[in-house]
């Protein structure tokens, strides 16, 4: 059914919930599973009409990368130790400074993928307008299912 399985995951109790899932899935079909982490970039603040922005310094961006890539090793070390208990093999990834949803879309398609288990957090209404979510725009692309996990 399903031969390969990318799993996405930011470290949250949630996508934790759909890292579970998807390991008992792919194990389950005996599937390949790649894991991806994606560490968005630091954001800056240019300014707009009369207010001043805020633009980081070179140490305050490199500050932020390596807290983002440890943060993301982290995660990762974690998803590595659920697969192994479950006896499954696993490629990890992680994407530094880039929108996650367009790398999780991106990684899909590469990668050959068949299926993208997420978790989401099942927002509705205008908290899932206000917030964004990374899983509506995974949905919206199309190309490769998306088993979402609440």
């Amino acid at each position: 059914m399903y031969a390969h399985i990318l799993l996405s995951t930011d470290g949250s109790d949630v996508a934790r919930n759909g890292l579970k899932h998807g390991i008992a899935l792919a194990k389950a079909l005996k599937a390949k599973v790649t894991v991806i982490a994606v560490t968005e970039p630091l954001p800056i603040d240019y300014g707009s009409g009369h207010a001043s922005g805020w633009i980081p310094s070179e140490q305050e961006i490199d500050a932020f990368e390596a807290a983002s890539k440890q943060r993301a090793q982290k995660i990762l070390d974690e998803a590595r130790a659920m697969t192994e208990q479950a006896g499954v093999s696993a490629e990890l990834v992680h994407v530094p400074n880039s929108h996650p949803a367009t790398e999780i879309i991106k990684t899909a398609k590469s990668g050959g993928c068949d299926l993208i288990v997420m978790g989401s957090h099942g927002r509705r209404g205008l908290k899932k307008l206000f917030l964004g979510s990374q899983t509506s725009e995974v949905l919206a692309d199309g190309s490769v299912p998306v088993l979402v996990v609440h």
